[in-house]
């Protein structure tokens, strides 16, 4: 059973920053991608910003500059170190892993979720 632990979410007044944690155990495949998605009431789930085993990374436009993800991949674990923070960065964030089988196969795993919320 994979589990994702989120931690670091909260209330920030705008400008603040805040750093988000999450830990993946119990795969029994390596984890190739894992990321951060968030969802705002009434909107659609979107990805924040993604890293690969590599250190590749990926951004959404929103973010760049402001954002900044990190990954330690003995830990299996992930970052998301966010800053200048805006009233529409808040929403829950959702931590997401993918792993990859032998075959190839893609198995995506999702946290439960932190609240972060900026206060204007």
């Amino acid at each position: 059973q994979v589990r994702l632990v989120e931690s670091g979410g909260g209330l920030v007044p705008a400008g603040g920053s805040l750093r988000l944690s999450c830990a993946a155990s119990g795969s029994i495949f390596p984890i190739d991608v894992m990321g951060w998605y968030r969802q705002a009431p009434g909107k659609q789930r979107e990805l924040v910003a993604a890293i690969s085993s590599g250190g590749s990374t990926n951004y959404a436009d929103a973010v760049k500059v402001r954002f900044t993800i990190s990954r330690d991949n003995a830990k299996n674990a992930v970052y998301l170190q966010m800053s200048s923070l805006k009233p529409d960065d808040t929403a829950v964030y959702l931590c997401n892993a993918v792993a990859v089988g032998t075959l190839g196969g893609r198995y995506v795993y999702w946290g439960q979720g932190t609240q972060v919320t900026v206060s204007s």
